[in-house]
């Protein structure tokens, strides 16, 4: 393989997961950017091409130029790096566009330089876009699309990240209504404070969840999934949400929240079948409302950032 250019996939996310705000995230297979990364002698970081979204190419008001930066600055590399960025996630569809670009950039820049940094140091650099894109340097979408899987951001400062194992027959159900909801704008509406008996439920919600998907308890995992403190806030800005929820459940769903900061709303699932079925049903809600929107039903990502052939 030529070690001087690669083509990848960089995959879509779901943060969050109901009762995770901000620690829990999940990489997606259905759904991805592709990006082509080049060395090249010249100093430097470039972005060369773009398609799909009209984002801008200059470094500084990229997600990508910027933990591509943070990267450069950490490594002893003297040459440079082009980057092409297809774009297949919508910006603020709520599943991770813009850490599928940081992420996949600093990936693929460690892959072409025989990987000098760990997965953990990679989040690190991403987690610089991502600040770029929301105003908060958060974790719990590049962590997945780097390591793969499910993944709990324990802390931030300092970066403390673990991978978390994936029940075998547990699928995603994502539905993404063609509204935009930008993360910086959903996260000025949040309480900076909860009461003390919320945060009681939602620390053992997440805590169960975690259990859940080690012992593959399905039944565990779907009393889990439920969020106390932050969906009763951002499910207003969703059109319909109430309803998609009422219908994902109904279809036998184990669980059914908003996907990041939103407005694209998931729904785990145990087998193919009934997360086929799920989707359908909150397909639906969106038909009926004459609102037109994404369906995608995906297993999960276990292998994160994965190279394709150029």
């Amino acid at each position: 393989m030529n070690k001087d250019s690669i083509k990848i996939f960089c995959p879509a996310t779901i943060a969050n997961i109901s009762c995770g705000f901000d620690v829990l995230g999940l990489a997606l297979s259905a759904i991805g950017d592709e990006m082509v990364i080049k060395k090249v002698r010249n100093p430097g970081l470039s972005i060369t091409k773009i398609s799909g979204l009209d984002l801008p190419k200059e470094i500084h008001k990229n997600v990508a130029g910027v933990a591509g930066l943070a990267f450069m600055e950490a490594s002893e590399y003297k040459g440079g790096f082009e980057i092409e960025i297809y774009k297949k996630i919508k910006a603020g569809s709520g599943i991770g566009s813009s850490a599928a670009s940081a992420a996949g950039a600093v990936w693929g820049m460690n892959y072409l330089l025989d990987s000098p940094f760990s997965q953990h140091q990679l989040v690190q650099f991403a987690m610089a876009g991502e600040k770029l894109a929301s105003g908060v340097a958060h974790a719990d979408n590049v962590a997945p699309a780097i390591y793969g899987g499910f993944t709990l951001v324990r802390s931030t400062e300092p970066l403390d990240v673990i991978p978390i194992h994936v029940p075998k027959e547990l699928y995603a159900s994502i539905i993404h209504p063609h509204i935009e909801i930008k993360t910086s704008d959903s996260r000025k509406i949040l309480k900076t404070s909860i009461s003390l008996a919320d945060g009681i439920k939602q620390w053992g919600n997440v805590g169960a969840l975690v259990a859940g998907l080690y012992q593959e308890d399905y039944g565990l995992i779907s009393r889990s999934l439920v969020d106390h403190i932050v969906e009763p806030i951002r499910s207003i800005l969703i059109p319909g949400f109430d309803e998609v929820k009422h219908e994902a459940l109904g279809a036998g769903a184990l669980g059914c929240g908003i996907s990041g900061s939103g407005p694209s709303i998931f729904a785990l699932s145990k087998g193919l079948k009934t997360a086929q079925k799920v989707t359908q049903a909150m397909s639906k809600v969106f038909e009926n409302m004459d609102l037109s929107y994404d369906p995608y039903v995906s297993k999960i990502n276990t292998k994160g950032i994965q190279i394709m052939t150029l």
